[in-house]
């Protein structure tokens, strides 16, 4: 069983594409537009329900009391009313994620909220959440900051209902695959860590570090996860940070590429060849499942932020409060990444309309991009800076509890709420 890493999750800095990376995904963009104009016309971008995910109709719950909008359009602004939640109100903040805790002295991060332009996002509603899930099972599948989505879920519905920590009543990992079980509404809730998706190895035997080469199989989905999840009534798909570490690529057992390998013979594909091919793997296996019925979100790419040095070199995010539209945009290696990963999107839910399920997406991306004030950095458990003392990277890839993350399961509820009557596009038609 490949050993896995216990700390930080982390990006490795800025990327910046070598020359032959640069012609390997310079069509990419050019792919993603021909898509679009071959879906869509120029002129009217298109309800969720014209490209492939038609009919949701969760639990037949009326959406009336909810307009449709693009919900991912939109901006950041003040808001006075503070948090759903705080660390003394729910005791199910990891200490990865506990700012507050351990002593972030600013709160101005907790004063913003998404603003749809066309419309108002309704504020999470435990209640109305629970009713919805009443007898079923939810699962995101992916990397860490996917379990963060998670955690905020869990501190959301707290006030509500308590859950039962039921992981050790399985074979599988208890760290990894994190279990959840809501008696009173015999709702389930897992998380299944899975930060490639796909099938791995470490090239060291002899163990993992933060930084080691690892052997990724781009056809073959994780067994860990594809094994669990076909009975799901809702799965949440992430990943992302993991694809920048060192990786040699593998397709049908044999030596395709790498990714920053430094090996010789092998041929460097980027990072981007990597994250898609995993993408594709990891969403074709799921909804070929022969048994899956469930309804898949995507959830798209979410950025670190770094600043002034790498994640390893003392890079950190001392911000405190959103970027403007005007001082920050979705470019460079985030909008390449983000665009990798729609490409692959709008390929696999043409795919799973075929089949009769329903695959959504969450566009966080642009959004997420614009708060680099909702980190953890430093305020996190074992983090010390003095001389001699051990020290941790600086976290700038999850996000605080209470924070910005919140918003995501703001989405998800409107999401279950309005089924089939929403848009995924955000402002893809800003490249058109």
């Amino acid at each position: 069983m490949m050993l896995r890493i216990k700390s930080l999750e982390n990006l490795h800095g800025k990327y910046t594409p070598s020359r032959n990376t640069t012609k390997s995904v310079i069509l990419l963009p050019l792919i993603l537009l021909l898509l679009i104009f071959l879906v869509y016309p120029y002129q009217s971008f298109p309800k969720i329900s014209e490209v492939g995910t038609n009919n949701l109709n969760l639990n037949n719950r009326s959406s009336s009391d909810t307009k449709r909008c693009n919900i991912f359009n939109g901006d950041w602004v003040p808001y006075s009313e503070g948090p759903y939640y705080n660390n003394e109100t729910c005791n199910l903040i990891i200490d990865q994620q506990n700012c507050i805790k351990f002593g972030r002295p600013d709160m101005e991060f907790l004063k913003w909220r998404w603003k749809p332009y066309e419309c108002e996002l309704p504020l999470f509603n435990a209640t109305q959440f629970l009713e919805i899930v009443k007898g079923k099972s939810m699962a995101f599948v992916g990397d860490s900051v996917g379990r963060n989505q998670m955690n905020s879920l869990l501190c959301l519905l707290s006030h509500v209902a308590q859950p039962e920590d039921i992981s050790q009543r399985y074979k599988t990992d208890a760290i990894y695959f994190r279990r959840w079980f809501y008696a009173d509404y015999n709702f389930t809730l897992v998380t299944l860590w899975s930060p490639y998706l796909v099938k791995t190895s470490d090239v060291d035997p002899n163990g993992h570090s933060s930084n080691s080469l690892m052997n990724l199989h781009l056809d073959k989905a994780d067994e860990a996860w594809v094994r669990e999840i076909e009975s799901f009534d809702f799965v949440i798909v992430s990943a992302g940070q993991w694809f920048f570490r060192p990786l040699i690529f593998y397709e049908n057992d044999t030596i395709v590429g790498c990714h920053k390998c430094e090996l010789k013979g092998i041929k460097d594909l980027s990072h981007y060849y990597g994250y898609k091919m995993a993408m594709r793997t990891a969403l074709r296996s799921l909804i070929n499942l022969k048994g899956y019925k469930g309804v898949t979100f995507l959830r798209t790419f979410s950025p670190a932020h770094f600043e002034n040095a790498d994640w390893n070199k003392g890079g950190s995010c001392e911000r405190t409060k959103p970027y403007t539209k005007e001082e920050i945009k979705l470019d460079g290696y985030i909008l390449w990444t983000y665009m990798t990963q729609v490409e692959e999107f709008i390929e696999a839910q043409r795919e799973a309309k075929e089949r009769g399920l329903q695959l959504l997406m969450m566009n966080t991306t642009e959004i997420m991009l614009r708060r680099p004030d909702g980190h953890p950095n430093n305020y996190v458990y074992g983090h010390h800076s003095s001389k001699g003392k051990k020290v941790i990277h600086n976290d700038c890839v999850h996000w605080c509890l209470p924070g910005p993350i919140d918003t995501w399961n703001e989405f998800l509820l409107y999401l279950l709420k309005m089924g089939s009557q929403f848009s995924f596009n955000s402002n893809l038609e800003r490249f058109v």
